[in-house]
């Protein structure tokens, strides 16, 4: 599917939930003075305006990432706080990264970065945002992409799924090919982003990755209101595999700040 267009809902809390995990997860993972691979299976563009049309329409960003700031829910030393201090500085105010953008500021010259996007303009876009940091950018389905890379070298590394769940199918897919992909790198952390609707259809999903008894395996859940009257999203969640050390710590916090909403 490419109907989906990510501008419409960049820097809402569910972004602010994923991105925060996600920074301290690279962070984390950059503390030994060895290389990774980093790929994404859904990049989207990598860089939003939040003065634009769409998002002002939306109003998602304003109370998410906007808030988030407004409150201080990230020391001046968090990962997620020094990227987008980074890339405001150097994109505008009203610039938000999505991944791929975290992940090239995070990661070093030793990395290998990989990003899929199907879109042609959020592929050419992305292509164009990386353009500094030596990324590989694909224009190719990013399960297919991900196949073809695991195990990657380096070995060490993240994978990040983040589909748009436009195919309702997507739910039941997705614990088959997670299994998959996990036999083929069984030392990546493997980190699947999904929204939490008001009718549940993620439960199944979450019970099925669950039970396959991965190793290190972390799911953290936040809920949060409706971004306006009818809209379906209550909530977001990251189910991780070979989580590292002390993200909990990382997830109560954010929790913490969540529940204040």
């Amino acid at each position: 599917m490419l109907s989906y267009q990510h501008i419409y809902h960049a820097g809402n809390l569910a972004d602010v939930q994923k991105h925060a995990l996600l920074a301290w997860t690279l962070q984390y993972l950059t503390r030994k003075d060895k290389p990774l691979s980093y790929i994404e299976t859904h990049s989207g563009r990598g860089l939003y305006q939040l003065d634009v049309a769409e998002a002002i329409r939306t109003q998602e960003a304003a109370a998410g990432i906007a808030r988030a700031q407004r409150e201080g829910w990230f020391d001046p030393d968090h990962p997620m706080a020094r990227v987008l201090e980074g890339v405001q500085a150097r994109h505008g105010a009203a610039s938000y990264p999505g991944s791929p953008l975290i992940a090239a500021n995070l990661l070093r010259d030793q990395d290998s970065l990989h990003f899929a996007e199907l879109h042609p303009q959020e592929f050419s876009a992305l292509s164009l945002t990386l353009s500094p940091f030596g990324a590989k950018v694909y224009q190719q389905d990013g399960f297919e992409l991900a196949q073809s890379l695991l195990p990657p070298t380096p070995r060490r590394g993240m994978l990040l799924i983040d589909p748009s769940y436009e195919v309702k199918a997507d739910y039941d897919r997705l614990p088959g090919v997670i299994a998959r992909l996990h036999r083929k790198w069984n030392v990546g952390v493997i980190a699947l982003w999904y929204p939490i609707l008001a009718d549940g259809r993620h439960l199944h999903m979450i019970s099925a990755l669950k039970s396959a008894g991965y190793p290190k395996a972390v799911c953290h859940e936040v809920t949060f209101p409706p971004a306006r009257e009818g809209h379906r999203m209550v909530g977001s969640g990251m189910f991780l595999l070979n989580a590292p050390f002390g993200i909990e710590d990382e997830m109560a916090r954010l929790s913490e700040a969540f529940a204040h909403l």
